[in-house]
């Protein structure tokens, strides 16, 4: 490295050494190399900004100085860059250390920490405009999630008629044809309520000439479990008639999945109101509408259960009623899918958040969800104003 690419460096370009310890007397400091302003103790010795960072320099990238006046310059603030060996020699005569300079990871984790110190000293302040997507997010959310469950018209639950035996793993072969028929009909469940999501783009398109004060929703076609277990069970009787085995009813499955699936029909109601509410996301196409919610309905319902979930109980307390993972395996799901999302519910309740940050963790949910297809991705983006917490796509 040349002398001259040497000393054109700006002393700008430092670490976190610049944070070291400064002296705040009221008296004025001057750098003991160049006789300059300085800022504080740098390396064991009171000097400038600019000699600072020659010094590091000069010690990280060896170079050899030659000075053209025998050594006798005297360095000042106006002619420090002419001569780097007495320069150097000066920083080295008041008593600046090799020793005192940082490495880069040492440099790095200092960064780290004063990062952190600055972020708990200076609280974050929201600006009006985040305040107001905040508040639109809070009031969409007020008005679409019944806590008190009030409004939740259900099929009894009945716990006793499926024991839970029945649910264990090292079960007999009987319970495992039981345990499939439970996942046929889950999956067809399921697929059902799919073609219903896409189906109801309709309602959403009519959704502004509607005055019934939101109490409608788009989930008017979801089909009814009842019907399908109706269905399920008759073909398994007609199938089991046919081979013979028919054992009179008495394996008979009870489920608590009809009430499940009006619980979840329940929720998801409210979450596409919830969507409805937001003018960002009627603001979208109807196609994309749907997609986002068809991405998001899962992680939703989830966040909106941790909220009454008990994590001393281990118990999800909707108003009146309260469920347990056990009501969800004689619903039919399956213990190596249950036992990950318990684990989940745990987690996230333990945080101990607040409402607000709930509510907004559903938005960033709602408007995540990767799709290669989605029409106004960058509409999307900016939806709420490009806020900072808001994800990029």
């Amino acid at each position: 490295m040349s002398k001259e690419n040497l000393s054109d460096w700006p002393p700008s370009q430092t670490s976190a050494e610049e944070e070291e310890e400064e002296e705040d007397d009221g008296e004025p400091k001057v750098c003991q190399v160049c006789g300059d302003r300085a800022t504080g103790y740098h390396f064991n010795a009171m000097t400038c900004e600019g000699c600072k960072g020659f010094f590091r320099r000069a010690m990280k990238h060896p170079t050899k100085f030659c000075c053209p006046q025998q050594g006798v310059c005297v360095i000042t603030k106006n002619n420090r860059r002419q001569c780097q060996a007495c320069r150097l020699h000066k920083c080295q005569s008041i008593g600046m250390l090799k020793e005192l300079i940082m490495s880069k990871e040492a440099v790095e984790k200092r960064r780290s920490q004063i990062r952190r110190n600055r972020m708990v000293e200076e609280p974050p302040v929201l600006s009006p405009q985040q305040e107001a997507v905040i508040q639109e997010l809070f009031n969409a959310h007020e008005k679409t999630f019944d806590v008190t469950f009030s409004h939740f018209q259900f099929r009894p639950i009945d716990r006793d008629l499926n024991p839970m035996s029945v649910w264990n793993q090292t079960a007999s072969g009987q319970s495992a044809k039981q345990t499939g028929r439970m996942d046929n009909l889950s999956s067809s469940y399921s697929t059902s309520t799919s073609t219903s999501l896409s189906s109801s783009s309709c309602s959403l398109e009519d959704e502004e000439d509607r005055s019934d004060g939101g109490k409608n929703t788009v989930f008017t076609t979801l089909p009814d479990v009842a019907d399908l277990t109706t269905d399920m069970e008759e073909k398994e009787e007609e199938k089991e008639k046919k081979e013979g085995r028919s054992d009179g009813g008495k394996n008979t499955v009870f489920t608590t999945l009809p009430h499940i699936a009006d619980l979840t029909t329940y929720m998801i109601q409210n979450i596409i109101n919830f969507a409805k509410g937001l003018p960002s996301f009627r603001a979208l196409a109807i196609d994309d509408q749907i997609s986002l919610l068809k991405g998001a309905m899962f992680e939703m319902m989830q966040i909106r259960f941790n909220m009454m979930f008990n994590v001393k109980t281990g118990i999800w307390e909707c108003g009146p009623l309260t469920y347990c993972m056990d009501d969800a395996v004689r619903a039919g799901f399956q213990r190596h899918l249950l036992d990950p999302l318990m684990r989940f519910h745990y987690t996230l309740r333990n945080i101990q958040l607040q409402e607000v940050e709930y509510v907004l963790m559903q938005a960033i949910s709602l408007f995540s969800p990767v799709c290669e297809l989605f029409e106004d991705r960058l509409k999307c983006s900016a939806g709420f104003g490009g806020m900072e917490f808001w994800p990029a796509w």
